[in-house]
């Protein structure tokens, strides 16, 4: 009998210690705190055993170049904002994020290891508690798969999308903020 005591008075002081700590107000919630132990080895087993269940499977070779020229204009877009564009200093907003977004054209940040279903499901999904968002209600299937491509084949990229994912003059890019390029924008003739 005080074997099964022991147990559970063992096990209800793991959770009653959790709240105390996390209701104490020093769990670790900033952006800039350090991780708790443990806490991204079991995220990235939740999260790497959902991908693997759910993901779609889709032969990488079955894109083209107009495929992955559309996938750049995508990502250029919706995506450089937080994961940058080649050959451009890291995003000031990637600074204060954590976890930090992989910068996904800097070597350790591609992903062309992930099968191209991988990424489709990240990007359409997003991933919780981590800053990315899931984009199936602002993208279409197409445009999910062509960034997805994108992403696969981040290390081979034809010319013709390499340029494509160049900052334009006027446009929103890592190192210019947003706000200013739409202030740009607006000012047109009589406009002050």
């Amino acid at each position: 009998m005080k074997l099964f005591l022991g147990i559970a008075i063992g096990l209800l002081i793991i959770p009653f210690g959790l709240f105390v700590f996390v209701q104490s107000g020093r769990a670790p919630v900033s952006a800039y705190d350090p991780t708790m132990p443990m806490e991204a080895f079991f995220a990235k087993i939740g999260r790497k055993s959902r991908i693997r269940a759910e993901q779609p499977k889709r032969d990488l070779s079955t894109f083209t170049t107009d495929d992955l020229e559309a996938g750049a204009r995508v990502y250029q877009k919706e995506c450089s904002f937080c994961h940058g564009l080649p050959y451009q200093p890291n995003p000031d907003v990637a600074k204060g994020m954590f976890p930090k977004p992989p910068q996904l054209f800097t070597e350790g940040g591609m992903v062309t290891d992930d099968p191209v279903g991988e990424d489709y499901w990240k990007v359409k999904n997003g991933i919780r508690l981590s800053g990315m968002p899931g984009f199936r209600d602002s993208l279409s299937e197409a445009e999910i798969w062509q960034v997805s491509a994108l992403l696969a084949k981040a290390d081979k990229l034809p010319d013709s999308v390499k340029e494509t994912l160049k900052p334009t003059i006027g446009s929103a890019s890592p190192t210019q903020p947003l706000a200013n390029t739409v202030t740009q924008k607006t000012k047109g003739p009589g406009k002050e």
